[in-house]
């Protein structure tokens, strides 16, 4: 079995992906191709075409017959083409198909890989402080350099990204890691490899855990259910895969009911004595891990500390959606409760079109600034809504100021209830979304596969039929997701 570029980035993603891929019980993986990452392949293979169109003359390697491709490569290499596309590099144990592969000054050649994404993580826009290479990025050209250099067609340790932005980005590959982490890309490169070979030769293995990015995985139920039948540690919301390896390591527990005879001050006195004991783990996180344990075991949720919401008029519970491969807004979605009644408030672009988004965000502000000053409460969920308002005032500043936004979030009747559930609140579930959290209280929505990602899939069919069936849903989905705040904060409340 190859290493392949995706290889090393699915393990980078999930440690246990390539083993399961390969050895798990393949009848219980998904067939259903997940409609968001068709989505997200159609808009790299679309954004691909784009770049290939600018660029100018190469060598197709990718007209040719799969089974010429790579000796047609090999070819194009010796003659010293200067481009070539779709190029096919192999050897005993590696595989990899980079978008370009192209000649420097030198006469040696250079892999590049095309995004949709931004070639760099970290960056900000507001200090213009510098991003820093993404891992997944760095493996993939690490791969393609290896494979370019038995032949003498790499004397260099480089690659390129093309991201969304069209931009160039070289990737020096003997470059640290971080400031503080001085390993170098290859370094981290060779380890991932190693680890990866192992995995698919089933020299060792390693066991599922739950995860945020699990869910768009083929995996997922298999996964969940694995972790649920074994009461795996990761079952306990934010321990995640890294903190349940070092409890099995050092401290040989694997379920969540052990952790409740854990003893915090023993431990931080062996911590005290042994520097390498419980890494990463303080007294903070060992507490709060016993104590979602023991709510887990018990069965209930729980509220540490009083908890007061606003007493107003008109109570808002408050939802975007928004396409991140463009990223536009498409909807802004407000579920309004007063003495008088309920209704559904949508402010939706139906274009994509700067006009359209802010002609839908300006709709928004305007409904805003019609209630009463300081008689209403807003209850969002996690940072995202404020996150994207910000980047939103930067693109439309004459919709509204940057003081008014932050005086908007700053104001303690606008609450983020993410917030609240960590700092204040526990609950017997192994996620604390808000579908999971307004699950548990009894909330159902109209759509039987509500997600975000579909809810971006069902946006792009719509701009492409205008069938107002797939704008129903799509506004009943945001609907439903106002109401499971609603729900939530009426469960926080009865708490």
């Amino acid at each position: 079995m190859k290493i392949t570029a995706s290889k090393l980035y699915d393990y980078l993603q999930c440690p246990h992906r390539p083993w399961r891929d390969v050895h798990g019980p393949q009848e219980e993986k998904s067939q259903e191709i997940n409609a968001f990452i068709q989505l997200l392949w159609e808009r790299g293979v679309a954004h691909e075409e784009k770049v290939i169109g600018r660029i100018g003359e190469f060598v197709n390697i990718k007209e040719f017959p799969y089974a010429e491709r790579q000796a047609e490569t090999l070819k194009a290499l010796k003659s010293g083409a200067e481009l070539i596309y779709q190029g096919v590099l192999e050897t005993d144990d590696l595989f990899g198909i980079p978008d370009l592969i192209q000649k420097m000054p030198d006469g040696s050649y250079m892999p590049i890989d095309i995004k949709s994404g931004m070639a760099l993580e970290g960056v900000d826009e507001e200090t213009d402080a510098e991003g820093k290479p993404k891992k997944h990025y760095a493996v993939q050209l690490c791969l393609y350099n290896e494979l370019l250099r038995p032949a003498g067609f790499a004397d260099h340790y480089q690659g390129k990204i093309i991201d969304a932005s069209c931009s160039g980005v070289v990737y020096n590959l003997t470059d640290s890691m971080g400031v503080r982490n001085k390993t170098t890309w290859l370094e981290f490169y060779e380890k991932t490899k190693n680890e990866v070979g192992l995995l698919l030769e089933n020299k060792v293995s390693n066991d599922p855990a739950t995860a945020g990015v699990c869910k768009l995985c083929p995996w997922y139920d298999s996964c969940k259910k694995w972790c649920i039948d074994n009461n795996d540690l990761s079952n306990i919301f934010y321990l995640g895969r890294s903190i349940r390896e070092v409890l099995q390591q050092d401290l040989h527990i694997t379920k969540v009911p052990d952790l409740l005879d854990l003893d915090v001050v023993d431990l931080l006195e062996q911590k005290k004595k042994d520097k390498t004991f419980l890494p990463g783990l303080g007294e903070k996180t060992l507490n709060r891990n016993i104590k979602r344990a023991k709510v887990m075991v018990e069965g209930k949720p729980v509220a540490y500390e009083p908890i007061e919401f606003p007493e107003v008029t008109y109570e808002l519970f408050f939802d975007i959606e928004d396409d991140p491969t463009q990223e536009f807004v498409y909807l802004h979605g407000v579920y309004e409760r007063t003495p008088k009644g309920e209704r559904f408030l949508d402010f939706t672009a139906r274009e994509t079109t700067p006009e359209a988004e802010q002609e839908a965000w300006s709709r928004f502000w305007d409904y805003i600034k019609s209630l009463p000053k300081d008689d209403f409460s807003v209850y969002y969920y996690s940072h995202h809504e404020k996150t994207t308002y910000k980047k939103m005032q930067k693109k439309y500043p004459d919709v509204i100021s940057e003081k008014e936004v932050c005086d908007f979030f700053d104001n303690p009747n606008v609450i983020d209830l993410y917030k609240v559930v960590t700092q204040k609140t526990d609950w017997p579930l192994s996620s604390y979304s808000i579908k999971a959290l307004a699950v548990y209280l009894g909330f159902e929505w109209r759509d039987k596969t509500p997600s975000g990602a579909l809810s971006i899939q069902w946006f792009n069919d719509y701009l492409e039929t205008k069938n107002e069936e797939i704008m129903k849903r799509i506004l009943e989905y945001n609907e439903d997701d106002c109401k499971a705040t609603m729900v939530l904060k009426d469960g926080i409340t009865k708490l």
